[in-house]
């Protein structure tokens, strides 16, 4: 075990330290408290839900699909990192099924139905491939593009998410057997209901999340073999996800490298629910992802 947690260690640096360079003089000059204003927002007709999305940026070539995690709103997981991004890129972020803005369908929500309205929504703007980034749920609706639609996806980022039960500590899936409604963050209630002012929505958003998560099943190894797209794996060093995990998932995707950084679940995003406040994490963790992704020409 110490030998494992050493070479994460060691991989870590090795990742961040091949941008040190260019990411650090990136970050010098694009750092930014600003906020985004999209430049296009509205609701697209996707099956039988209205899905909520916007536009940020004005750059041409491959956009980036930002996914965010599960309870959560565009603002909560991806609000300081949209300035950065959309400096360099086109950024099309979305609400998933029931969250947010985006009105809810009979039946559960499944990771594979919502990469299927994202697959639905990139046709609907004329986009035929685009670079993925997801947040823990979100990556895992991200990961289900690439293996359900892999002509979309130019490169991957799967960020603090797990593709088996056994990839989490079972102190998280003791806390989904157990959570009730009391237990939402606050700022993430918030977040819904300064977006979407219905409490009942809330609480169904909160119960079908619940339930995607208590019935979680495990994506076969073959299935994740057939990504192909460049991936960057990333997690937080005190992450829900188990490090052996995350460094197992390196190895499984053929073309994926793998960054871990400091923190808890989203500390590295800046994320509403974050443990560790202001800090340039989200900077610099848009810098390192932006360095991953490369100029945004096919």
């Amino acid at each position: 075990m110490r030998i494992l947690k050493y070479l994460t260690f060691v991989i870590a640096i090795v990742s961040i330290l091949q941008c040190t360079s260019r990411s650090a003089s990136v970050l010098k000059e694009n750092t930014t408290t600003e906020e985004s204003i999209p430049t296009e927002k509205g609701h697209a007709p996707i099956g039988d839900i209205q899905l909520y999305y916007e536009i940020h940026g004005e750059k041409e070539g491959v956009p980036l699909v930002l996914l965010n995690g599960g309870g959560s709103t565009i603002e909560v997981t991806f609000s300081k990192a949209i300035p950065y991004f959309a400096k360099h890129r086109k950024v099309i972020a979305l609400d998933e099924q029931g969250h947010g803005r985006t009105t809810d369908r009979k039946g559960p929500v499944r990771f594979e139905t919502s990469a299927d309205d994202v697959a639905a929504l990139l046709k609907h703007l004329k986009i035929e491939k685009a670079d993925f980034f997801g947040f823990s749920n979100g990556a895992s609706v991200a990961l289900q593009v690439s293996i359900r639609h892999p002509h979309l996806v130019r490169k991957l980022v799967f960020a603090s998410s797990m593709t088996k039960r056994t990839g989490a500590y079972p102190q998280f899936w003791d806390f989904m057997k157990k959570a009730t409604f009391s237990n939402m963050p606050q700022p993430l209630k918030d977040a819904f209901l300064k977006v979407n002012p219905d409490p009942q929505k809330l609480r169904t958003m909160f119960e079908k999340d619940l339930e995607r998560m208590q019935n979680f099943k495990d994506v076969s190894d073959k299935e994740i073999g057939t990504v192909k797209a460049p991936t960057l794996i990333l997690s937080g060093d005190r992450d829900i996800a188990k490090l052996e995990h995350t460094i197992e998932l390196t190895r499984k995707i053929p073309d994926a490298r793998l960054l871990i950084l400091p923190g808890g679940h989203g500390d590295y995003l800046g994320e509403a629910i974050m443990y560790q406040k202001e800090t340039h994490y989200p900077e610099l963790t848009a810098a390192l992802i932006e360095e991953f992704l490369g100029p945004p020409q096919l």
